[in-house]
């Protein structure tokens, strides 16, 4: 999976849906500022997964206008990487290393995890369930004030 960023070289950073709350909904000033800081020198996106998980969100709230500007105006300035092969081949091996080992993620766990390897992306979360996948490459927490 190939994913152009502004600068050779960048950093690729896949953001998780509950980071995405985070920053969307102000709970954590430290991730907005992070992905503020982050945004001018790598590559910030999101996986078609987590752009599916936002706008179940915003079905189930019609009425959420500030919420639904909110999730706009950051969709609008990520990357939203699409759901591919590489992404359902990754998702196909961590399940099943996963599974041999005895661990679990939820469904919707598996396959960010599953993009973030493909994407050789580092995944941006707080959640610890992801911290045992060790096909992902280190994690990263800017939501370090919650």
């Amino acid at each position: 999976m190939t994913v152009s960023a502004g600068t050779t070289g960048s950093t690729l950073y896949l953001l998780d849906t509950n980071t995405v709350a985070y920053i969307v909904d102000g709970r954590s000033r430290a991730a907005r500022a992070t992905m503020s800081a982050v945004i001018h020198h790598s590559v910030v996106a999101i996986s078609a997964i987590t752009e599916g998980e936002l706008l179940y969100g915003l079905a189930r709230k019609p009425e959420a206008a500030r919420l639904r500007a909110a999730i706009e105006a950051l969709l609008s300035v990520v990357q939203i990487l699409p759901w591919d092969s590489s992404a359902a081949r990754a998702y196909g091996t961590l399940r099943a290393r996963m599974r041999a080992a005895g661990k679990s993620l939820s469904n919707m766990d598996m396959l960010i995890a599953a993009h973030a390897i493909a994407a050789d992306a580092i995944l941006v979360t707080r959640d610890a369930a992801f911290y045992q996948v060790e096909a992902l490459r280190p994690a990263a927490n800017w939501a370090t004030d919650i």
